[in-house]
């Protein structure tokens, strides 16, 4: 197995990248973390209490900062990203920036900085809707984004495999289904509806609540991004998912009964322009490098809402500074 000793990630305080950190520092011992976060809306140092980094407030799109992060690294994982649909819709300007602009500086400081491998952490929708398919999409399958977000991970993705072709960076890309779980920023339909249930608030579904998700929880999706990093073989792409197929209103349902809530608090809400109704990956190549998932959505909500309810100063304040977007709640929702 690889090992690095001065690990770069960008992105650690937000939601996927601190739960790294949380399952992967406890493994390798040895590594020095750095840090790199813009601290935009999602991103919060609170999610990283406790855990021994060296932390870089600074945006991934400016080559002085990065070089400074990047000195003496020998491992970068890029979790840094505009990540929100409906944002996007709005205004795909900072995705553009981050996702792609931001990408392509880790990349170039990366190749100058002679770094040993660099991993970027994608997404599944860069497959585009399945929906009247039941079939799961594969690594080698071409890209079809139907969101400017979407667009804009595809696009880091070209530019991520360029720099392995072109200039013999050894690069790896990981695209996980929906995650959920611990930290997560309450825009995403699980936190958003535990919290608003908690609050005796609506439940806020696109449609008619029927587009499926593969729902993967956060530990599992840290413990197949290290795997990969650890085991993926150079240039290749490896899909992370649950295969678990679940639809938005059984989320609402699920949430609702676990807490107790009454069903009346889902509310359908006018659907979002170019709504894609079904995601679904294959994950067996990643599985042949020795990874699975371990949770269940069953036993995984069930703890990610018992977390929410132990946590909830931590997601009020979240909340808090959401509302101050002046963005209407059923325009802050995705299902990924």
């Amino acid at each position: 197995m690889a090992e690095y000793t001065r690990v770069l990630v960008t992105g650690g305080a937000g939601f996927i990248g601190a739960n790294y950190l949380r399952y992967a520092l406890p493994r390798h011992p040895a590594w020095h973390v750095v840090v790199l976060d813009k601290l935009t809306y999602a991103g919060n140092p609170a999610n990283l209490e406790g855990l021994p980094v060296t932390f870089i407030q600074g945006d991934i799109a400016d080559p002085t900062v990065v070089r400074k992060a990047m000195r003496g690294v020998d491992a970068v994982l890029n979790f840094a990203a505009e990540s929100h649909v409906d944002r996007s819709l709005r205004d795909p300007r900072p995705f553009v920036r981050t996702n792609v602009e931001g990408t392509l500086v880790l990349l170039e400081e990366a190749r100058q900085a002679g770094v040993v491998r660099y991993l970027q952490v994608s997404t599944d929708e860069v497959y585009g809707d399945l929906s009247g398919s039941d079939r799961h999409a594969l690594e080698t399958d071409h890209f079809a984004p139907r969101s400017p977000y979407a667009a804009s991970k595809a696009a880091a993705e070209h530019l991520v495999f360029s720099y392995g072709i072109s200039h013999g960076l050894d690069v790896v890309v990981t695209r996980g289904s929906n995650t959920y779980g611990p930290y997560q920023y309450p825009e995403k339909i699980i936190p958003l509806f535990v919290t608003n249930a908690v609050e005796d608030q609506p439940l806020p579904l696109y449609g008619d609540g029927s587009a499926l998700r593969d729902y993967l929880h956060v530990e599992d999706h840290a413990a197949g991004i290290d795997r990969v990093l650890h085991h993926g073989a150079a240039g290749q792409a490896y899909n992370l998912g649950a295969r678990e197929a679940i639809s938005g209103v059984e989320v609402a349902r699920a949430i609702l009964a676990c807490l107790g809530k009454p069903p009346e608090l889902i509310t359908f809400v006018p659907d979002r322009p170019g709504h894609d109704y079904r995601y679904s990956v294959d994950p067996a190549k990643a599985e042949a490098l020795g990874w699975q998932r371990t949770r269940t959505f069953a036993d995984g909500l069930t703890d990610t809402v018992r977390w929410y309810l132990n946590h909830q100063s931590w997601w009020q304040h979240a909340k808090g500074n959401r509302k101050n977007t002046n963005i209407p709640d059923h325009q802050l929702i995705t299902e990924n």
